[in-house]
């Protein structure tokens, strides 16, 4: 039994919600539409390259090699460093000087840390600016 507003009409209810379904569809399409449209970003750097080989250096650059033994002796282009003073001053003379040479350290496998530690904080503490680890190949061991 079908119990009614009180009405004796026979029309139904006016129904009053809006049907949200033909919105969204429109909405859908026009969101697929801008995705579309919108043009493919290129995260690229313009970059000016050279073009041809790079002349060859003028000179070959001076190196200085720097070997630290597993006793913790320092060896300047094969010549034994006394005392961290001497060391010092022959790093501030190739600080000074305007093309700086490069230097090469190479530690022994054996020789504590802190021993090259101190060999490259002093280079770093006088302003060299050229310098590298040489003999890495021992430690793959």
């Amino acid at each position: 039994m079908n119990i009614g507003s009180g009405n004796s009409n026979k029309e139904p209810e006016v129904m009053m919600e809006m049907n949200m379904t033909p919105l969204i569809d429109v909405m859908l399409v026009l969101l697929i539409m801008l995705i579309i449209t919108i043009p493919i970003q290129n995260h690229a750097i313009k970059l000016n390259m050279p073009v041809g080989n790079p002349p060859p250096p003028l000179t070959q650059p001076l190196v200085i090699t720097i070997d630290v033994t597993p006793d913790g002796t320092v060896i300047w282009n094969g010549e034994n460093i006394p005392n961290r003073t001497v060391l010092e001053a022959k790093l501030k003379d190739v600080a000074a000087t305007p093309d700086q040479p490069e230097v090469h350290l190479r530690p022994n496998k054996l020789v504590p840390y802190k021993d090259v530690a101190a060999v490259m904080a002093s280079a770093q503490r006088l302003g060299v600016t050229k310098i590298g680890m040489v003999g890495n190949e021992q430690y793959t061991n």
